[in-house]
This record gives C-alpha cells, sequence and structure tokens, in this order.
C-alpha cells in the first residue's frame, strides 16, 4: 500500500488534471501528512514513478509569470486500475505503522524515571499541538464551504487518533509517577 500514491491517484481523478504544485498544496491545506501518513515531500517523486510506470501521463506544461515551468498530469486507465488496488489495500489494512515509542520503552528500557517523563511531557506537547492544528485546520476548511462532510469526518478520525494518544500519554505519566515512589530496589524488580 502506497498512500502518497494513493493520494496523487485519487486527486487526479476527483479534481481532473493537476499539476505537482496543485496536489501538494491539497496535501499541505488538508494536513494529511499530520493524519494520514502522506509524505508530502515525496509527492514530485511519486509522480515521476508514476509517469514511468504509465499511471499518469503530462498532458502539457504551463509557466505563470516567472514562476517555474509545472507539468500537468492526468490519470490513465492504468492509473485508475492502481488506484482502486491502492484504495482497497488502504480500506481494508486494520494495521498501524511502526511503533518507535513503543519499542523503546519495552526494549530500550526506563533506567531514569524522571527523565522518561520529561521526554514524554515533550513528546505529548507536540502531539497535542499537532492535534490542535488539525482540529483548527478542519474547523476553518469547513467554515469555508471547502470540505465535504466525508473529508471532514475523515480529519476527524485523525483527530480522534491524536485524542487517543494524548490520553495514554497522561495513563502512562501515571505509571511513571508511580514507579518514581518505589525506591531503586523495587523499581528493578518490576521490569
Amino acid at each position: 500500500m502506497n498512500l502518497s500514491r494513493l493520494m496523487v491517484l485519487g486527486t487526479l481523478v476527483q479534481h481532473g488534471p493537476q499539476h505537482g504544485h496543485q496536489i501538494r498544496r491539497l496535501a499541505e491545506v488538508t494536513n494529511v501528512g499530520v493524519w494520514g501518513g502522506v509524505s508530502t515531500g515525496a509527492l514530485y517523486r511519486e509522480l515521476r514513478n508514476m509517469e514511468g510506470e504509465g499511471l499518469v501521463t503530462a498532458i502539457r506544461t504551463e509557466q505563470v509569470g516567472r514562476r517555474p515551468e509545472r507539468t500537468v498530469y492526468e490519470i490513465t486507465a492504468d492509473g485508475r486500475i492502481e488506484l482502486v488496488i491502492q484504495r482497497d489495500k488502504a480500506m481494508s489494512s486494520t494495521q498501524k505503522g511502526p511503533d518507535a515509542l513503543g519499542v523503546a520503552l519495552l526494549f530500550g528500557g526506563v533506567s531514569d524515571v524522571e527523565e522518561t517523563i520529561s521526554v514524554l511531557h515533550l513528546r505529548n506537547r507536540h502531539i497535542e499541538a499537532a492535534l490542535e492544528q488539525v482540529a483548527t485546520e478542519r474547523a476553518r476548511l469547513v467554515e469555508r464551504g471547502l470540505m465535504d462532510p466525508i473529508a471532514a469526518s475523515v480529519m476527524r478520525r485523525g483527530e480522534v487518533h491524536l485524542e487517543a494518544e494524548v490520553r495514554w500519554h497522561e495513563e502512562f505519566a501515571e505509571v511513571l509517577k508511580a514507579m518514581a515512589d518505589k525506591p531503586p530496589k523495587e523499581r528493578n524488580a518490576d521490569h
């Protein structure tokens, strides 16, 4: 499953021929990099790869003023088939991405409880900021009529995931605080 590819192909079907900057701007406006894991930096490379595979085709190059030339792409028949394949894979997937934090906590250990609390507190502040950004952007897009109910609901799903992560941080902070209250000898016996 390639979410960048899915986003690009879906955009070309929904909005018609587009150049890379338009697709990247849509990714930025919807904040799909945060909640959807689409790498906005890889969208141009993905377009070139898909052109080489015959999934999209360049239909023209345009230049506005002194801006760089931009190649406009449209989806091909093979691209429409690829879109269905990528969409079906993504919709049937229940797997989450790699859990770096889980690996760090389980295998890296928690040797200094206070330091771990501090690092996780900072991490949680970043997640809260991302949550606020996604919620604000969704509200703005809905208010301006730039987002239909399905898109708004999908963005809301991303908010729910971030909210759950914030709640977990709060719960885990309590676990760590309880560990900090124990003498070092008892702490080591726990793990």
